[in-house]
Formats: C-alpha cells, sequence, structure tokens
C-alpha cells in the first residue's frame, strides 16, 4: 500500500489565505513525483481553483512559483508582491472554505463522503474541512 503524504491543514494560513499553505503543499507534492492518487483527480481544481480563481492566478503561473521556490516565505513574498486583494475579498474566502458544506445542496455531497470513508458517526464534521481534517487524521 503507498503511504499517504497528506498536505497541511485546509485550516491553516499563509500570506492571509486560508488553505494557501495545502495548496503549496499538493504542488510540492506534485512535483516530486509523490502526489497521492487520491488528490490527483481534483489537483488544481475545487479548493485549489477557487483559490487560484478569487487570487486571479493561473495554475501554471502559481505552480511556477512554487516550482521556484524553496521556502514558504519565497511563496508568500511572492504572493505579497502579485496578489493584491482586499482584506474583505480575503475574508470571503476563508469563509466559503471553511463553511463549504453547510449549505443545504452541498450536504448531501459531504454525506456521501462521509459513508464513503466510514466517518458517517462523527456528527461533528459538519463542513468539507472538517471531513479533510477527519480523513487525514489530524481530527
Amino acid at each position: 500500500m503507498e503511504k499517504i503524504i497528506y498536505p497541511r491543514s485546509p485550516r491553516e494560513e499563509m500570506a492571509g489565505w486560508t488553505y494557501l499553505p495545502r495548496f503549496v503543499d499538493k504542488i510540492r507534492l506534485h512535483l516530486a513525483g509523490k502526489l497521492h492518487p487520491d488528490y490527483q483527480e481534483n489537483f488544481g481544481k475545487g479548493f485549489d481553483g477557487a483559490w487560484l480563481k478569487t487570487a486571479g492566478v493561473t495554475a501554471e503561473q502559481f505552480i511556477e512559483v512554487v516550482k521556484n521556490s524553496i521556502t514558504d516565505g519565497e511563496v508568500a513574498d511572492w504572493i505579497g508582491r502579485n496578489v493584491k486583494k482586499p482584506e474583505a475579498e480575503q475574508a470571503a474566502f476563508r469563509d466559503h472554505i471553511l463553511n463549504r458544506g453547510r449549505e443545504p445542496e452541498m450536504q448531501a455531497r459531504l454525506n456521501m463522503r462521509k459513508e464513503q470513508s466510514g466517518l458517517t458517526h462523527r456528527d461533528d464534521i459538519q463542513t468539507f474541512v472538517d471531513y479533510i481534517d477527519a480523513d487525514e487524521k489530524r481530527i
């Protein structure tokens, strides 16, 4: 069985952006050929894509930034120089990420994910971020 290297929690922040450290981890794992197949189908989509769209950055552009950096600080510096979004937009993105799954139209999908992972007994899982953290054994 292939060992999964989990990216950071979607709750973590970098350069004022919730979720960004996780996306950076996924890119680094992808570039190293170590991104587990479970993450590959949605790489650059889902929450990754939502960050790219909100930040106004293409996947190719941001992958290059991460590829040409060694530290998170270098990535954060690039974000500071190139991604100029009002704090209100960052806050709206944070709310979207942290509350996704509470919407009535998303609850069936969240429940399906919980069932697939054997987590239906976990009433504390109310959002997709909760689900990710539980599935990756953080909570």
